[in-house]
């Protein structure tokens, strides 16, 4: 079953598609620009090949150099797809196909002006780390991180960026919609007063899942099946709620202090889904004493709902497209694809013909947040912003390698320990 946002991904960027067709590519070259950007992308499943055909359609001076990936097929799947229907624009010789754990150091030594990272998220401190070294504008899928040092690596390569001039853009797409940014303004101005309380949520049902086949190693077993291991997804309240999570600190322009929550394995028990929940309920708790209240479930046959909802002393807003009460507001206007327009921003950024863009500290806030619910639900303890922020626990390893690698207990609040 394809995750939900991908399916969207999809949708959205067929549609883009049949836009710059429509407008001519012409219009789209005047405004962006006519030098030639090269592209490299680590990490070639559905998220990086989706990022890549969003990044060719979102300037068509933009072309794709370079490909990395853990696993040869997916690499040359990856490069199939793109060149099947961008052309010319994909420029990919054999010997820049990388494959393996370090295919991301021969994507970052070639001749290219932007990465794409996509990843899974446990991999994305290291990879962004090495792309600002290597002095790499960077697209970065979120969340990026799973574990707190890596947060804090993000937090010290996204300052080095700034330092550097480098543009970063993550993943957070709403941040780039045009109907989230019209209502976010009005807020932002008041629109609804001071938010008291704040509610998100993505509840769904089950997400893919790739059996294992004989001959396989644990570590590609669970690298197949990515996001049911903590150390590569940092566990779906992480990998996939930090959307709702982030557009709450955006709106808030915080993020939370304390997160004490609830979550289990009720349903999803078998060996395929490795070790993480299948729901979570956290009460996050801001400095100013407003609470956001977070819910997430991956269970089949369950009502769905991926929203959020804000409460003020004037009103109250969905902040994807209206605002309730004596500011009334609804969207109308249109509303491009946002998964496109996050890398024409992050092109706009890095010609000059945006203010600079570095996404990095805000989404490593927002994974943060969402580690700290983990890590409440979890242990069943109250967790604090800057006891997440010092946490040492260390979920990635550095030397990954195919092999034996047992799955982690599944955690039992009251018992598993905050570290």
């Amino acid at each position: 079953m394809e995750d939900l946002a991908l399916s969207r991904r999809s949708f959205l960027a067929a549609t883009s598609a049949v836009a710059m067709t429509a407008l001519g590519a012409g219009t789209f070259a005047n405004v962006m620009g006519q030098d030639r950007l090269r592209v490299g992308v680590v990490g070639c499943g559905g998220r990086g090949t989706g990022a890549a055909f969003d990044c060719l359609n979102a300037d068509p001076a933009v072309t794709v150099v370079a490909l990395g990936d853990m696993f040869a097929d997916r690499a040359a799947g990856a490069r199939k797809s793109l060149t099947d229907n961008f052309k010319e624009r994909v420029q990919i010789t054999d010997d820049h196909v990388f494959t393996g754990f370090d295919a991301y150091k021969g994507v970052l030594a070639s001749d290219i002006d932007l990465v794409i990272l996509a990843t899974p998220p446990g991999f994305r401190p290291y990879h962004f780390e090495a792309a600002i070294n290597a002095g790499k504008h960077v697209f970065m899928e979120k969340p990026v991180a799973t574990d707190a040092p890596g947060v804090r690596r993000v937090i010290a390569a996204a300052q080095a960026a700034k330092a550097k001039n480098l543009s970063v853009v993550a993943g957070t797409q709403r941040r780039h919609e045009t109907a989230y940014n019209e209502v976010m303004k009005r807020i932002h101005d008041g629109a609804i007063g001071d938010i008291v309380s704040a509610s998100c949520y993505w509840n769904q049902g089950s997400l893919w899942s790739v059996p294992r086949q004989e001959g396989w190693s644990d570590v590609e077993w669970q690298l197949k099946n990515w996001l049911y291991f903590t150390y590569l997804s940092g566990d779906h309240i992480c990998e996939q709620h930090i959307h709702n999570i982030d557009v709450v600190n955006w709106a808030k322009k915080a993020h939370p202090v304390k997160a004490v929550a609830l979550g289990g394995r009720e349903v999803r028990k078998a060996e395929v889904y490795g070790h993480i929940f299948d729901h979570f309920a956290v009460e996050f708790e801001y400095e100013d004493g407003c609470l956001m209240h977070s819910y997430c479930r991956q269970i089949d046959g369950c009502a769905n709902n991926v929203s959020e909802r804000l409460v003020g002393t004037k009103g109250r807003a969905n902040p994807a497209n209206r605002i309730f009460g004596e500011n009334e507001y609804r969207f109308s206007g249109e509303n491009l694809n946002p998964y496109m327009l996050e890398h024409r921003h992050l092109i706009e950024s890095i010609r000059g013909t945006r203010a600079y863009l570095n996404e990095g500290e805000q989404v490593a806030h927002s994974t943060l947040t969402a580690i700290m619910g983990r890590m409440a639900a979890y242990t069943g303890t109250s967790v604090t912003w800057d006891a997440a922020m010092a946490s040492e626990e260390t979920l990635m390893p550095a030397d990954l390698a195919f092999g034996s690698r047992a799955v982690p207990a599944v955690a039992v609040p009251g018992v598993t320990k905050l570290v």
